[in-house]
């Protein structure tokens, strides 16, 4: 995909709460025009998304998923705002989905919030220690993007779709939001392999 200017995906994407790819594409297409990349948002469907973002979401499902003859197995919490939606077969492979990219990706936090702020400071300072050589004034942006990086292997919103790798997970839940016209929300997960350590989480 060609390159557009980050500063305008991020204003998109603030504005919309639309995936990064969804806005990429959007602005692709608009020739960089952020209004009409709105519009083509809108269009789509995928832009309402962030107005239904907020609303309660308390229906949905606890699903499970055995993998590997019983090697990798994974539990996990998503929620609808109806028990309608919940029971729908677009919800219901939505939820398949989850649950097989969290077998085979092993995230180990569902966002970047529930990441503990020490483990956070930690990687900061390690990516700090190998840029000493960089100039003060791109020592931080260089941190900062190693940053994305970590959260893109330990936080299941922020990883890549293993079935899209153009897609990430957020940008799943978003296109399936505008969807169904409900909020969606990923709970909760557990995932459990055989003789796998475990420590608690850092």
């Amino acid at each position: 995909m060609a390159e557009v200017n980050p500063n305008l995906v991020k204003q998109l994407r603030d504005k919309t709460n639309a995936g990064m790819m969804d806005c990429k594409k959007a602005l692709l297409e608009s020739d960089g025009d952020l209004n009409k990349a709105e519009d083509i948002l809108r269009k789509k469907g995928i832009a309402s998304a962030s107005k239904k973002a907020s609303r309660t979401a308390k229906e949905g499902v606890v699903a499970s998923y055995i993998h590997m003859r019983g090697k990798v197995g994974v539990l996990v919490e998503i929620n609808c705002e109806t028990d309608f939606v919940a029971k729908t077969d677009s919800f219901r492979d939505f939820v398949k989905d989850i649950t097989l990219h969290i077998a085979a990706a092993h995230p180990l936090y569902v966002s970047r919030d529930q990441v503990p702020v020490q483990s956070i400071e930690r990687e900061r300072e390690i990516y700090r220690a190998q840029v000493t050589d960089k100039p003060a004034n791109i020592v931080e942006k260089i941190v900062e993007g190693k940053l994305d990086k970590f959260f893109s292997g330990v936080c299941l919103l922020d990883q890549a779709f293993i079935k899209n790798p153009d897609q990430t997970i957020k940008d799943l839940v978003s296109l399936k939001i505008a969807e169904v016209g409900e909020n969606i929300v990923i709970r909760r997960f557990a995932r459990y392999a055989v003789g796998e350590e475990t420590a608690p989480r850092q």
